[in-house]
């Protein structure tokens, strides 16, 4: 599967699963940073605050030890993890969030229900 049908698959799951955890389904969200575009849009984007390598998603629900999730979606064999993801997934850590990689929709579920069951 390509990325993008891991990412909508997810939040497939996400809406019949979110409230089986009592969390609202909106608080599971993508943060559209990535994609191809032309540079007029690049930097439009740029300006309002885009920045490479934040995280695909984002669940806006602390959990006692967390501030919230962020989850960078990767397909499920393949998909490399660039230096700014890296960098990026260091930063959200050390301001108290749970930031993680996941390589397909069903890592992302598991990372999902860990993080929510504490």
């Amino acid at each position: 599967m390509k990325e993008h049908t891991e990412q909508v698959t997810l939040m497939q799951w996400w809406a019949l699963a979110c409230q089986s955890f009592g969390v609202p389904e909106q608080l599971l969200f993508a943060i559209p940073n990535g994609g191809a575009r032309d540079r007029v849009t690049g930097k439009i984007l740029k300006d309002e605050g885009v920045r490479a390598g934040v995280p695909d998603l984002f669940l806006a629900w602390a959990n006692g030890q967390y501030g919230g999730l962020f989850i960078e979606m990767k397909k499920t064999k393949g998909g490399r993890v660039s230096d700014a993801q890296k960098e990026y997934l260091q930063m959200l850590t050390a301001a108290g969030y749970d930031a993680v990689v996941c390589h397909g929709w069903f890592e992302a579920k598991d990372a999902i229900e860990s993080y929510l069951q504490g």
